[in-house]
């Protein structure tokens, strides 16, 4: 059985200033999952060339909601922004632990009411803070609900098991030193 895409929930930690923040949770449309790429070192070797993984990169995580007619998620959205920056005050946050919050992305089996969901799989993105907000459009001309787009970028990103406890990413590997020429 694959995962299906729609078995999912996403939850912020530290986000905004109002708790708790599960009504941004409730309200998600789409959600990206982590990508990942490493810069190609190539080094130059008599006549040849040797190529090896450099520094890695985490691309951005974009993530939808529905903008509720409580107001409670836009009201969420201009408090983590208003960490990030006093638009006020025209004043920025110290330092990054003053305003960087945890996005948990999990994939669920399809549990409901009384069958609990299991998770599958959870990716913990740790350092994250909204690099862009699109408040999208008001149109007379349609029938969908008003939506959020956040851009979230992050410093790190784990995955976690089933049992609770952080991998990296896949399963952890342990290190050796290796004599073959091939790597």
């Amino acid at each position: 059985m694959p995962k299906l895409k729609y078995r999912f929930r996403v939850l912020f930690e530290n986000f905004g200033v109002s708790k708790p923040t599960t009504e941004l949770s409730k309200q998600i449309v789409n959600a990206g999952r982590p990508n990942l790429t490493f810069d190609q070192v190539e080094l130059h070797v008599y006549n040849s060339r040797v190529k090896y993984a450099g520094k890695h990169t985490w691309e951005d995580v974009s993530v939808v909601v529905r903008d509720d007619v409580t107001g409670a998620v836009s009201k969420l959205v201009g408090e983590q922004l208003q960490k990030q920056f006093d638009f006020l005050e025209m004043a920025s946050a110290a330092s990054g632990i003053d305003y960087k919050f945890l996005t948990k992305i999990e994939i669920l089996d399809g549990g409901n009411g009384a069958a609990t969901p299991v998770v599958r799989e959870t990716w913990e993105l740790y350092g994250c803070f909204l690099s862009e907000v699109n408040y999208g459009d008001m149109n007379y001309g349609t029938s969908e609900p008003a939506t959020i787009a956040m851009t979230i970028k992050f410093d790190n990103a784990v995955q976690v098991n089933t049992a609770g406890d952080q991998v990296g990413v896949g399963q952890p590997i342990t290190r050796t030193v290796n004599d073959v020429t091939t790597g």
